[in-house]
């Protein structure tokens, strides 16, 4: 089944340097951009991440320092890849808790600006782990029945992606062909950050998952112990998440002019 689109939407893998997302670095990405008329553009980039790749982690993705060391930095990528998922929907597959959370970090990192509004993530990992709980090779097999060659790759993992949402349109009648459906479903719980450190409450009312706050409201936090966003800037925190606790203390303030 093909995909039911009303904006483009940008399949997209990444090979990195480790799952640290504040610390760890792209060494390779891959979009595919599926557009509503079916058309499809699709670019990988080798990417040097200023720093060394782990042989441990070179052995997975094959990626290595040589491969990389003449290739551009993420930040000279940035733009070019900014354009390209500009006003687009995002898919991959476990995209929600790691991919665009790592991509969100590079693009800020590199002065880009990221953000999803007016736009949804769909995480073709949890829908097939809500469906069958299975790892991507064997959702490859058992929604499309062909073999995951080159697995760990970016540009065979980004394609294989694209190919089990299809067969997970054909396989589920559950499954409404609308992007906005299907990231609400794969979604496992809201968070206002990537990365987890800010939930909703039952009033959609942001709060700390972690810490010595955990379940605690932001506003009332940030009210009661203002040295406590201080902390949190300072910290090693996702640059995503400081981003999201400046516009919660700057919503509060300028609701209170």
């Amino acid at each position: 089944m093909e995909l039911n689109l009303t904006k483009p939407i940008c399949f997209f893998d990444l090979e990195t340097t480790g799952i640290n997302i504040s610390k760890d670095r792209i060494v390779e990405i891959s979009i595919l951009k599926v557009f509503p008329n079916g058309n499809k553009e699709s670019k990988t980039w080798l990417v040097n991440p200023e720093m060394p790749i782990p042989a441990e982690v070179s052995l997975i993705h094959g990626v290595t320092d040589e491969r990389v060391a003449n290739e551009p930095t993420f930040k000279e990528l940035a733009k070019e890849i900014s354009i390209m998922t500009k006003e687009c929907d995002l898919a991959g597959f476990n995209s929600n808790r790691f991919d665009i959370p790592l991509l969100a970090e590079e693009m800020l990192r590199a002065e880009m600006d990221f953000d999803m509004k007016g736009r949804v993530a769909v995480d073709v990992q949890t829908i097939f782990h809500k469906m069958e709980k299975r790892t991507l090779g064997a959702a490859y097999k058992f929604y499309c029945d062909k073999s995951l060659e080159n697995a760990h790759t970016a540009e065979a993992d980004t394609l294989a992606t694209y190919e089990v949402l299809k067969a997970q349109l054909d396989r589920y009648e559950d499954l409404e062909n609308d992007t906005k459906f299907l990231a609400e479903f794969s979604v496992h719980k809201k968070f206002a950050d990537f990365a987890g450190f800010i939930n909703f409450n039952e009033d959609g009312e942001e709060c700390f998952s972690f810490g010595k706050h955990k379940n605690k409201k932001v506003l009332d936090v940030l009210d009661k112990e203002p040295g406590y966003f201080g902390w949190l800037l300072n910290a090693d925190f996702p640059l995503y998440t400081k981003k999201v606790l400046t516009a919660i203390k700057l919503r509060a303030f300028n609701n209170k002019i």
